[in-house]
């Protein structure tokens, strides 16, 4: 042996020791790791499909061109962490339908490579997983077009002599690309975050109703540039056009929301509260309100530090999302006090809510760190509740102000009281004190 090569070995595999992939839940990691492990044998596969020329060389060329612009278009506008919509299906998706697979297999490397580097940093291997995940969807939805056409992987594919065939074959190997990388990062987001619900983050209307459009217009580019390369240049405009009107919507979106915790902001939850209120009285509907506030926040925040303070904050975000309905109104109020609107809920169900939430949260540790073995904080909550009455009365508890001015009465009187109780208000005149008996309050 060399001398110095084992020392460099030695390093190269503290280094790889210290990759954050291997911090992951054992779960998760293995799942990431098979991910990529199929990603990268599916190109040493794909690969040995002789390489393209003339027609073909010159799409591929034009439409990795425009995946280039793309990101550059993303890098003026920014790239926010989390889920995102993106366009780059469009240029992909013809690479796949018209070129042999490999070339839709590694196209994905491009475009996250070059986000990496131009748009903003994030930890490699989410990079890789990334590119694996977007890459065997396009090479799924590839496959799947040529079984459907019955047409050779190893050219250029032209519509031919039946267009509406082959249309039809396209459209389908939309919607596997779809299915494909959906289920990946469907998998991915419940290891990740196990309470995550994978409904409201890519099944909601909007994303749905992005994602259809992204496969229309793939479909449409990919058809016109099957019949003259020169589509392209027209499409490209409409397509930048699609984009900034996405992320303007993304933009939108993220201005209701609360950034630590997902929840909606203060301003946001108000507005919408206000309009629900407002229709639960006009319907002589039952609806509850609930404030939530952390005991000894700031006590947190002294001892572990604000990053810790902020893990305590998303846990019980996420604690939300186990017990409430996709109507319910989930909102951040302040530091750390939260407000919960719960429409078609009685005062009874509101109070049985509020205590399993109380009981969720007094049991859940909170690591402190991503590390395994990491020290664990425990929190409570305390929690006042508020619901509107049988008695109906306009002038009393009808109006949102009225709503939370009770339910912080309540709340003002579960810490007066100890802390982590819920303590609860019908029709904004009686403060119901809770039992001795700590595992069923009393109101």
């Amino acid at each position: 042996m060399r001398p110095g090569h084992g020392n460099r070995v030695q390093k190269c595999a503290l280094g790889i020791r210290a990759w954050p992939v291997w911090e992951l839940d054992r779960p998760l990691m293995v799942f990431v790791l098979t991910t990529i492990t199929a990603y990268a044998l599916a190109i040493g596969v794909a690969i040995r499909v002789p390489a393209i020329t003339g027609r073909g060389l010159i799409v591929l060329v034009a439409l990795l061109a425009c995946v280039v612009v793309t990101v550059g278009l993303t890098r003026k506008a920014g790239e926010n962490a989390g889920l995102i919509t993106d366009i780059y299906g469009v240029w992909v998706l013809p690479v796949a339908i018209l070129l042999p697979p490999v070339y839709a297999l590694v196209a994905p490397i491009l475009q996250f490579a070059l986000n990496q580097r131009l748009v903003r940093s994030a930890s490699v291997y989410k990079r890789v997983f990334s590119a694996a995940q977007m890459g065997l969807a396009y090479g799924a939805a590839s496959l799947a077009f040529h079984a459907f056409t019955r047409t050779s992987i190893d050219s250029f594919t032209p519509p031919g002599a039946h267009p509406t065939a082959w249309i039809l074959g396209v459209a389908g190997a939309a919607v596997v690309w779809w299915a494909v990388n959906t289920s990946l990062m469907m998998a991915a987001l419940k290891g990740a975050d196990p309470a995550a619900r994978i409904r409201d983050l890519l099944l909601t209307r909007e994303t749905m109703q992005n994602d259809v459009a992204e496969l229309c217009v793939a479909v449409l580019v990919t058809f016109g540039i099957a019949i003259t390369p020169l589509i392209i240049l027209f499409a490209l405009p409409f397509v930048t056009l699609l984009q900034r009107s996405l992320r303007h919507a993304q933009l939108v979106n993220a201005s209701r929301i609360d950034s630590k915790t997902g929840l909606l902001n203060a301003g946001t939850w108000d507005r919408e509260a206000a309009s629900e209120v407002a229709r639960a009285v006009r319907t002589r509907t039952p609806l509850a309100l609930v404030l939530i506030d952390i005991d000894h926040f700031k006590a947190v925040n002294d001892v572990h530090g604000h990053l810790v303070g902020d893990k305590v904050l998303q846990a019980i975000a996420r604690t939300f999302k186990i017990f409430l309905r996709s109507y319910d109104l989930a909102g951040r109020f302040g530091g750390e006090e939260f407000a919960l609107l719960l429409p078609q809920t009685s005062e009874i169900d509101a109070r049985g809510i509020a205590e399993r939430m109380r009981s969720h949260i007094a049991a859940m540790p909170v690591d402190a760190s991503d590390r395994p073995g990491a020290e664990q904080v425990q929190v409570t909550v305390s929690i006042g509740v508020a619901a509107l009455g049988a008695t109906w009365d306009r002038a009393t508890g009808s109006q949102l102000t009225d709503l939370l001015a009770a339910a912080d009465t309540a709340l003002y009187r579960a810490k007066n009281a100890g802390r982590n109780q819920v303590w609860m208000v019908t029709d904004t005149a009686t403060v119901a004190a809770p039992a001795a008996d700590r595992a069923l309050p009393a109101y």
